[in-house]
């Protein structure tokens, strides 16, 4: 068997198991792939499948697709393919086209699933199906003619052959509408538009369909297209008028002349006309009139001619609401001469009638707009009169009256015209009475309230306001004006507690007023204006706590930046002239929440509304300076000040890393570190104690990094600092016991230009607590001496505590058993100090007391270990350092020879323990 054999009994097989499956999770999977394989399968592949058991198949298939319910793992659109590939199959059998039964079967078969995959969107292979369809048609047709029927028997199956033939293509038309391929579809309409006059039942299908398709391709800007739809939905509605209704033709007309006004309304402007005018022929409304006006504003229409058409809708006896839209149309499209004659007729006509409120304020909203505000004003007051005689307008109609008179207020506002504006917020404020007090009503008091400000008139602001307070409390804009007149009048604590009270509403949520203030772009905004109306009148506190708020609440990069730069130089002037106390702190601790507020906004990025880089740079730079400036005046405060360092460290990652801003991150670092590390020192628990170090570490790091940095420059190869780092580095690696210590000094070591006081510093952090590194302490102090036995001239005094330390580590107070070093070695320290003693008058004879002290203790330590002749080499020591003792010699100079021939005697005798409890000796004794 070759493959196409192979395939075909695969085929059979899926198509078997399928039928006679349950409801299984591989349905879907089946049938996609009998959909894929049924491309590849010809009558050919299938030679050793009959026709009959082929026409089985598909049978099946399509009437198992039909029985299949929503409970089913299968969709519609793999419902389609299985009547698809059955239709497929029955295609292939001969006797599916040896009679007329059969191919009016695959005719039904190809109409439907190709209607099918229309409505799914699968518009070529619904193409594929049409075609099938029509083929088929036609062979139906040939046989028709080729047998021998009744003449009216003929005639009936033929006209059954066209009515499918015209489905067929009306299908046709649709896919490729919808393909955009406006030629094929065109050509289709036509042919079933000719096949009309023996299908005349078809006419009303054929006629929706141009008008759908010209609704279609209207919304889709084909303009030239849509109209040809609709021309051909017109003139085939026309041809069986019994069937469309004159409304669905005067339809037709009408968005046949919005196309023609969408399209080209100059180029265009007479088909429009003529395509209104035909439907308002067919069928008049209220529609078509309107869109006839609209059409007549869009050409050079005179105004007479204008008139006579609005007179003609006054004769029509149109409703009062669309004589009023059309008076609004005209004033819309600047014909007011004429908008406003219609409109007066109109407020005669319906004068007595129930709607006479509605003429009446579209009337003096047209007045208002032709700046006839005396006469506009006379019918407010015939208003108010009917108002207050029991003829009320509706809800709906005082809103319009309301608008209309804060409109005009708004306007008189804009210009600075005050006063006026008051008469026209005074007007509506006579159409409230007690029992109607909300929302809107301390609206107006507010509105009322800025004119009065304007106007200098505090008391009726006040008056107004307090109503509004009463009514709105939680107004954003209410405690805005009460802080207005709380500053104007020097009102600090009213003012502030203002400020708070509208900080706390912006917080509680979004004020949604549309109050007469000056253009904002939120509510935060009104913060920005109490700011500096407060700055302007002298109020600085309420202004410091107004630009905090701002900078806390705005989401406005620019804004924040500025309102922190502002309180800035409002505070700093003050807190430098501030001794030290908690207010001073308190203010600090303010100042360090905004700063770190302008560092997150600077890190922010808004997209287009985003700071340039050298805005960025040059805000950066600011508070940089700021953030250090602080960090110096916090000297009494050392974890304040670090914080201010800190910051100033990260502005300047926001600038360019010139030597300058170099050199400022490695000191804002180096401060920040040493507080950490005295922080370190003085903490109460080991866990403190590490996250401070820690942190200095990180610090110290990074400052190195820098350093090393500026020193390929050359420029700062002896800096001072690079000496501090390392003992901040040695004493925080101590006091962590960090395993890496020894590593780390073994660079150290080995760098030169390192001073005996550095050496000497590392002596003594290395046995500070918690750090315990003696051996490390004895090493440095060596190299110390080492460095002041170079020295052309020696500190003595330096130089003998060096020594002491030196002598002191090497063999401990007390120890009897571990010195660090050998006493061989340590001798050599003490004959090094004698021998400077020696040539020098300077050195401090208290140093040299405990010198003397210390090798006899010495002496007497041996002596304990029975080291005879040790214990008189290091007596004998003591008495050479007793004669260089000078206003000390004479008060120890006899205890000492007696003491030494006590010893002497001792060790002839061999009377050690004797000795021994009473030969130590300190400076006190």
């Amino acid at each position: 068997m070759d493959k196409d054999d192979f395939l075909s009994m695969d085929f059979k097989e899926v198509v078997e198991n399928l039928v006679a499956s349950d409801n299984s999770p591989n349905i879907p999977e089946a049938i996609d792939r009998l959909f894929r394989d049924i491309a590849n399968i010809n009558r050919e592949s299938m030679a050793e499948i009959t026709d009959a058991q082929i026409e089985e198949m598909a049978v099946n298939l399509w009437n198992w697709a039909l029985t299949i319910g929503g409970g089913w793992h299968v969709n519609e659109e793999r419902k389609i393919k299985l009547h698809y590939v059955a239709c497929k199959l029955l295609s292939m059998c001969e006797a599916s086209f040896a009679s007329e039964q059969g191919i009016q079967r695959l005719i039904m078969m190809n109409i439907r699933i190709g209607r099918e995959w229309l409505d799914v969107g699968n518009f070529l292979i619904a193409d594929e199906c049409f075609q099938a369809a029509v083929a088929s048609l036609e062979q139906l047709y040939i046989k028709l003619i080729q047998r021998s029927s009744p003449e009216a028997d003929l005639i009936m199956e033929k006209i059954t052959v066209e009515r499918d033939h015209f489905r067929v293509l009306s299908y046709q038309a649709e896919s490729a509408v919808a393909q955009g391929d406006f030629q094929r579809a065109s050509m289709c309409v036509l042919q079933c538009k000719d096949m009309l006059m023996r299908l005349p039942q078809m006419t009303s299908s054929l006629h929706h369909l141009c008008y759908n398709f010209g609704v279609g391709t209207q919304k889709n800007n084909k303009y030239e297209e849509s109209s040809f739809w609709l021309s051909q939905s017109y003139d085939i509605g026309k041809m069986d008028k019994k069937s469309t209704r004159p409304e669905m033709l005067a339809k037709v007309l009408r968005l046949l002349a919005t196309n023609y006004l969408d399209w080209d309304n100059t180029k265009y402007y007479d088909k429009a006309l003529n395509a209104v005018n035909l439907a308002n022929k067919e069928h008049l409304n209220s529609t078509g009139l309107f869109l006839k006006m609209k059409i007549l504003l869009k050409g050079e229409t005179s105004n007479e001619e204008l008139l006579e058409a609005v007179m003609e809708i006054l004769h029509l006896d149109m409703p009062l609401d669309f004589c009023l839209n059309i008076a609004k149309l005209l004033m819309d499209h600047e014909r007011e001469s004429v908008g406003f004659h219609f409109l007066t007729i109109i407020h005669e006509r319906f004068k007595s009638s129930e709607n006479t409120g509605k003429v009446l304020l579209l009337y003096i909203d047209m007045l208002l707009q032709r700046k006839e505000e005396l006469l506009a004003k006379e019918k407010i007051e015939e208003i108010i009169l009917a108002h207050q005689t029991g003829r009320q307008l509706t809800a709906e109609l005082m809103n319009w009256l309301h608008n209309i008179l804060w409109r005009k207020a708004t306007s008189s506002f804009e210009v600075q015209n005050y006063a006026d504006a008051l008469q026209w917020y005074y007007y509506s404020l006579r159409f409230y009475s007690p029992d109607e007090m909300d929302l809107d009503f301390a609206k107006l008091q507010r509105n009322m309230a800025c004119c009065y400000l304007n106007l200098q008139q505090l008391d009726k602001a006040k008056e107004a306001v307090a109503e509004a307070e009463r009514h709105d409390p939680r107004n954003v804009f209410t405690q805005f004006y009460i802080f207005k007149i709380a500053v104007i009048e020097g009102n600090s604590e009213r003012a502030l507690q203002a400020i708070i009270t509208l900080e706390n509403v912006l917080t509680d949520e979004e004020s949604e007023d549309n109050d007469l203030v000056a253009e904002r772009g939120s509510p935060t905004m009104l913060l920005s204006l109490a700011a500096q109306f407060a700055l302007e009148n002298g109020q600085q506190i309420v202004a410091e706590k107004a630009l905090e708020y701002l900078a806390q609440h705005s989401e406005d990069q620019e804004q924040v930046l500025t309102a922190i730069k502002c309180l800035l130089r409002v505070v700093l002037p003050k807190i430098a002239e501030m001794p030290e106390s908690e207010d001073k702190k308190k203010e600090m601790d303010r100042l360090l929440t905004c700063l770190n507020r302008a560092f997150v906004k600077l890190s922010q990025s808004f997209g287009e509304e985003d700071l340039s880089l050298e805005s960025r740079v040059n805000e950066a730079q600011w508070f940089r300076k700021i953030a250090w400036n602080l960090a110096v005046q916090c000297d009494k405060d050392p974890v304040i000040m670090r914080e201010f360092f800190i910051l100033s460290y990260k502005m300047s990652q926001f600038c360019p890393s010139d030597q300058v801003i170099l050199i400022a991150r490695k000191t804002c670092l180096l401060m920040a570190a040493a507080v950490d590390l005295e922080q370190g020192r003085k903490a109460s628990t080991a866990f403190e104690q590490t996250m401070f170090l820690s942190r200095a570490l990180e610090e110290i790091q990074t400052c190195n990094d820098i350093q090393n940095f500026l020193k390929q420059t050359g420029t700062f190869s002896n800096d001072s600092c690079e000496k501090l780092l390392l003992l901040y580095e040695f004493e925080v690696r101590a006091k962590l016991n960090d395993p890496l210590l020894e590593s780390f000094l073994e660079s150290v070591w080995e760098l030169p230009h390192l001073e005996t006081k550095t050496f000497e510093t590392i002596a003594i952090i290395a046995m500070e607590k918690p750090a315990h590194y003696p051996f490390i302490a004895l090493k440095a102090l060596k190299k110390a001496l080492l460095l002041y036995k170079k020295e052309e001239s020696i500190d003595v005094s330096q130089y003998s505590k060096c020594m002491h330390n030196l002598i002191n580590l090497s063999v401990p107070d007390g120890a009897s058993n571990v010195e660090l070093c050998p006493l061989e070695e340590v001798w050599g320290y003490f004959e090094d100090a004698l021998s400077h003693i020696s040539h020098t008058k300077d050195y401090p004879e208290m140093e040299i007391l405990w010198l003397m002290v210390k090798s006899w203790n010495t002496g007497i330590l041996m002596f304990s270990r029975s080291k005879y002749v040790s214990t008189e080499k290091w007596c004998g020591l003591a008495l050479r350092f007793l004669d260089h003792l000078t206003s000390f010699k004479e008060s120890y100079e006899t205890q000492m020879n007696m003491l030494y021939s006590q010893l002497v005697e001792a060790l002839s005798n061999n009377k050690g323990p004797v000795f021994h409890e009473h030969g130590y000796w300190s400076k006190s004794d």
